[in-house]
């Protein structure tokens, strides 16, 4: 049963405790990172307080005064669509941050031995405060109820991951975070340009005054225009171009976040504030956007299998991964749409899984070179099986989730080309065959880290500490008991997209 004000709870908690964090870091350091795991816990024991009411098509609002004159609510919902994003979320930002822990300690004390500079107590103070305003924003994308609210909390995401880039990832970080912030940003002013749009149109802000936009001469044009929005952030192919630079210099913690919970929002939004609302425009793209999935999937794939570096390795899995999002979104079918969101649940938890083993390594090994690796399973037994478990997940290896979200990803893809055109099939078929590529990348990586001989230098390594491995197996456990038990998270999914799509459909049709 849901607490009252549960979903403001849910934005206030962290965002409360955001300066809280930062003054107590001040004084603690690095312990600081435990204090900022409770906001995490309150925010995750309020959203599984909404798990019955929600469950086979429910929703649960809250809606507060805002600026009445200007015609705006603080309105905030939950639902099928949005309760296990939010799930994924809360769960990864706590899991990383518990990883947080250990592996920014060994971060700073790597900036110490290259700068030889002590690193003060502000340092775990402001790590830990933009790590919450960035969850924070994260949440109230995947909450609002209307535009203006929602492009707050869209560039509020931005904000603090582009700081923590800035001031804590490798490399040329600062122009790596700049433009990082510049890709994204002009993405969503695209985005703001929609949503302006669509407001002389239905004379409304809310998201489900959208539908209002359907039959207008420019209704394409606006749906496009949001959907841009969301696609920079998905980073598919021909707009990806920040993606692998800002996934390789963060902070590991980071890139698990950037790439498995973050740019995977895109593809929320774009349900919640197209493919639902503006149904009948959405589906004029499908052919176009299918292709573009095939490409992004592709492309993804093939620069993933080129590269030594490991965190650039993931960051080209998580364009072609977005791939097999793009192509369930193209799909607009019911079965396809509701892939999407699974296989955005699935990429969370395998790649925040890899990201996890990529810090791992780093943090263990010393190197980011995978040619610099090798038969380390003896070694670090725990790392191999996790590395392994991940993989398999963005695979779609049985029992892993990841069987499942492809499984509805295609079966949207085929129901959809079936009813199509000839080329649309072809696209499907072909973009079936490309899941080798996934297959082939994971199981050439693991072999080349974990198998194999030994270099001489890597005897002494050992297995990472507790506190960077549990996180991990956390994930891992969720990946594989949904990935048994799927109706978890398809009784909340499948009643809210089918009911939505019949219902945009009917009312548009009167």
């Amino acid at each position: 049963m849901a607490i009252p004000y549960s979903l403001a709870l849910v934005l206030l908690v962290p965002l409360v405790s955001a300066p809280v964090v930062y003054y107590l870091g001040k004084q603690m350091g690095k312990k600081v990172g435990w204090v900022a795991t409770l906001p995490l816990i309150v925010t995750l024991l309020l959203i599984f307080s909404l798990a019955a009411d929600l469950n086979g098509g429910g929703s649960y609002s809250e809606s507060y005064s805002w600026a009445p004159d200007a015609g705006l609510t603080f309105g905030l919902l939950a639902d099928g669509l949005s309760f296990w994003m939010l799930i994924t979320i809360n769960v990864l930002c706590l899991g990383i941050c518990v990883y947080s822990t250990t592996y920014m300690e060994h971060r700073f004390e790597e900036e110490e031995h290259h700068t030889g500079v002590p690193t003060p107590n502000s340092a775990y103070a402001s790590y830990y405060a933009l790590y919450l305003l960035y969850a924070v924003g994260m949440l109230g994308t995947v909450l609002t109820t209307n535009l203006i609210q929602f492009y707050l909390f869209y560039e509020l995401m931005l904000v603090p991951s582009w700081a923590l880039i800035n001031n804590y990832g490798y490399g040329d970080r600062e122009r790596i975070g700049m433009m990082y912030f510049m890709w994204t940003h002009v993405g969503a002013v695209i985005l703001l340009a929609g949503i302006l749009s669509s407001y002389w149109i239905t004379g409304s802000f809310e998201i489900a005054a959208l539908s209002g936009v359907v039959g207008s001469p420019i209704a394409g044009w606006i749906a496009f225009a949001i959907l841009i929005g969301f696609f920079t952030k998905m980073a598919v192919f021909g707009i990806h171009i920040w993606l692998p630079y800002a996934h390789g210099e963060a902070p590991t913690p980071i890139s698990a976040l950037l790439s498995p919970a973050m740019i995977g929002i895109g593809a929320y939004a774009a349900t919640r504030l197209v493919i639902i609302p503006m149904f009948p425009v959405y589906q004029t793209f499908s052919l176009v956007f299918s292709l573009w999935a095939l490409l992004t999937m592709t492309y993804g794939g093939l620069m993933a299998l080129a590269q030594d570096d490991i965190k650039r390795f993931l960051a080209y899995s998580s364009v072609s991964q977005m791939g097999y999002i793009f192509l369930g979104l193209a799909s607009a079918a019911e079965y396809g749409v509701s892939g999407a969101i699974f296989h955005y649940i699935t990429h969370g938890f395998g790649k925040c899984i890899l990201f996890g083993v990529a810090g791992i390594l780093m943090a263990q090994v010393g190197t980011r070179s995978i040619k610099e690796m090798g038969g380390l399973a003896d070694r670090m037994p725990w790392t191999t099986v996790l590395c392994l478990l991940g993989f398999f997940s963005i695979a779609g290896v049985p029992p892993t989730m990841g069987f499942m979200s492809k499984f509805f990803i295609f079966s949207g893809a085929f129901s959809s080309a079936l009813s199509g055109s000839p080329t649309q099939l072809i696209l499907a078929l072909v973009a079936i065959i490309m899941t080798v590529l996934t297959v082939g990348y994971s199981l050439w990586t693991v072999r080349r880290i974990f198998f194999g001989p030994l270099p001489e230098k890597l005897k002494e390594v050992k297995e990472a500490p507790w506190t960077m491995t549990v996180p991990l197996l956390v994930f891992a456990l969720f990946s594989v008991i949904i990935g048994i038990y799927p109706k978890l998270v398809t009784d909340y999914l499948l009643p809210f997209i089918s009911e939505a799509l019949h219902a945009t459909t009917a009312a548009l049709s009167h």
